[in-house]
C-alpha cells in the first residue's frame, strides 16, 4: 500500500515538474519573439537557457511517458493509457515541429486541452490517471408514458391565430306529407347556427446549458432535444383530456363532453364497470353519434380485464389471446392521463379536431439575457395547437362510483379460469 503511494506521489511530481519546464519553455518563447522585435535577433544567453529548457522539458515528458506505460502495464490496461497534460503538449504537432527546429525555433505555441464537465452531472467515475473506466455512450433517460390521446381526433392544420367554425344549436323539422293542392302551404323548417371561435394555444419549456458542454458532447444536443419534444408531448396529451380553458390553456374533452347518465329504459341489477361503459355507448347512440372508442385508466382496464364469473372464469377476457384491449367491439385506449375510476366513450374522431398551428420545434439561442457572455444557450421547445369539439353530445365523461370492481368471487384473486 505504501509503495502505491510513493509510486502516485512520484507521477504527480513529475508532472507537476513537467509542467514547469513546459511553462518555462513558453517564457524564453516569448522572451525570444521580443528581442526579435526589438533588436533583430535572439540573444546568445536566451538562446543557451531556451535550449536548456527545451531539453529539461523533453527528459521530464520522457519520464511522465514512461511512468504511465508502466502504470498501465500493471493495471492491464495498455489500450487505455490517459495521456497527462504534459504527454498531450508534447505529442502535439506544433510542439513537435518546434523541438525539431531546435533554437532557431521563433513564436509561441498553444494546445487547446478540453475538459468537459456539466454543473447538472452527478456522481463518481471510476477513471484514475492511470486506468480509463468502460465509459458506456447512452444515457439511461427516466421511463416516459404512452401518449394516445391526439391520436383518437382527427387530424388539422391551420396558418392563422385562431380557429373560426359554425356549430348548429338547433333544428326545427316540420318535413311533412302535404297534398297536391297548391294552395295548401309546405311546412317550413328551421335551423340556427353559432359562431364559435378558438384560440390557438402555445406549449413551451426552455432549459439552459452551456456552450462548452454542447461542444464537447454533441450526443447531449439531440438528446435534449428528444427530451424537450417528449415534454410537451406529455403536457399536450393531457392538456387535450383534462384542459379547463381557463387562462392560456385549451379546453380538453373532459370539459367539453357530455356527463354520463344512465339511459332510460335499462334496468342493471349488479351493475359492473362493464355495464356502465356499455350504458354509455348507448347514450352516445341515442344521440345519433355511435361511439367508436373508450378511453380508460390502465389500472381500471386490468380490473375489468380480470373480471370472473362465480366458476373463476374470465368474463370476456382471454390469457392466452393475443389479441388488443376491445370492449364491446370497441377498442380501448389505456393512458395515463385519464385519472383512475374516470373513463371517456365517445365517437372521438367525429368530436373533434386538432389544428396544429407550429409542429413542435426546438431552438437554441445565444442572445437570450446574458447568454453571450455566460457562454450559455438556450434550448427553446414550443408548439401552438387549438382543439376544437364539434359534437359535445357525442363524448360521454363518466366516473365508476359505486361500482364493484373488484371479481365476482372472492377466491377469483388467486384461480385462474378459461376464457368466457
Amino acid at each position: 500500500m505504501g509503495k502505491a503511494m510513493s509510486t502516485e506521489a512520484e507521477y504527480k511530481a513529475a508532472v507537476a515538474d513537467l509542467k514547469s519546464a513546459t511553462d518555462e519553455v513558453k517564457k524564453f518563447a516569448e522572451t525570444s519573439r521580443t528581442e526579435i522585435k526589438n533588436i533583430g535577433e535572439v540573444t546568445k544567453e536566451t538562446k543557451a537557457a531556451a535550449d536548456k529548457a527545451l531539453t529539461e522539458m523533453n527528459a521530464l515528458s520522457a519520464r511522465v511517458t514512461e511512468m504511465e506505460q508502466k502504470g498501465a502495464r500493471g493495471g492491464g490496461q495498455n489500450d487505455q493509457v490517459a495521456q497527462s497534460i504534459g504527454q498531450r503538449f508534447v505529442a502535439s504537432d506544433e510542439v513537435k515541429a518546434a523541438m525539431e527546429r531546435g533554437s532557431s525555433w521563433k513564436g509561441t505555441v498553444q494546445i487547446e486541452v478540453k475538459n468537459i464537465t456539466s454543473a447538472s452531472s452527478t456522481g463518481t467515475s471510476g477513471t484514475t490517471g492511470l486506468v480509463v473506466a468502460d465509459r458506456q455512450p447512452q444515457i439511461i433517460q427516466q421511463p416516459t408514458r404512452k401518449l394516445v390521446i391526439r391520436n383518437l381526433l382527427m387530424p388539422g392544420a391551420t396558418g392563422s391565430g385562431s380557429i373560426d367554425y359554425v356549430r348548429e344549436t338547433g333544428f326545427t323539422n316540420n318535413a311533412d306529407f302535404v297534398a297536391e293542392d297548391p294552395k295548401d302551404p309546405k311546412p317550413q323548417s328551421d335551423i340556427t347556427f353559432s359562431l364559435e371561435s378558438l384560440p390557438v394555444r402555445t406549449v413551451a419549456h426552455f432549459i439552459m446549458a452551456s456552450k462548452q458542454i454542447l461542444a464537447d458532447a454533441p450526443m447531449l444536443q439531440s438528446y435534449i432535444d428528444g427530451r424537450l419534444r417528449i415534454g410537451l408531448g406529455l403536457k399536450e396529451d393531457d392538456a387535450l383530456l383534462n384542459g379547463d380553458g381557463t387562462g392560456v390553456t385549451i379546453k380538453g374533452l373532459m370539459a367539453q363532453s357530455i356527463k354520463y347518465a344512465q339511459p332510460a329504459g335499462v334496468t342493471i341489477k349488479d351493475e359492473t364497470m362493464i355495464d356502465r361503459l356499455r350504458l354509455a355507448m348507448l347514450q352516445t347512440t341515442l344521440a345519433e353519434y355511435p361511439a367508436t372508442g373508450h378511453i380508460l385508466n390502465p389500472t381500471d382496464w386490468a380490473s375489468i380485464e380480470l373480471t370472473k364469473d362465480a366458476q373463476l372464469r374470465y368474463v370476456f377476457a382471454n390469457p392466452l389471446g393475443l389479441t388488443g384491449p376491445v370492449l364491446w367491439g370497441l377498442p380501448v385506449a389505456e393512458s395515463l392521463a385519464m385519472a383512475q375510476g374516470k373513463f371517456m366513450t365517445g365517437a372521438f374522431s367525429l368530436a373533434a379536431q386538432i389544428f396544429d398551428r407550429e409542429n413542435a420545434t426546438v431552438s437554441i439561442s445565444t442572445e437570450d439575457r446574458d447568454n453571450f457572455v455566460k457562454n450559455m444557450v438556450t434550448i427553446l421547445a414550443e408548439e401552438r395547437l387549438a382543439l376544437a369539439v364539434y359534437r359535445p353530445e357525442a363524448l360521454i365523461n363518466g366516473d365508476f362510483t359505486g361500482i364493484e370492481t373488484t371479481t365476482t368471487s372472492g377466491e377469483a384473486a388467486t384461480t385462474g379460469g378459461t376464457g368466457g
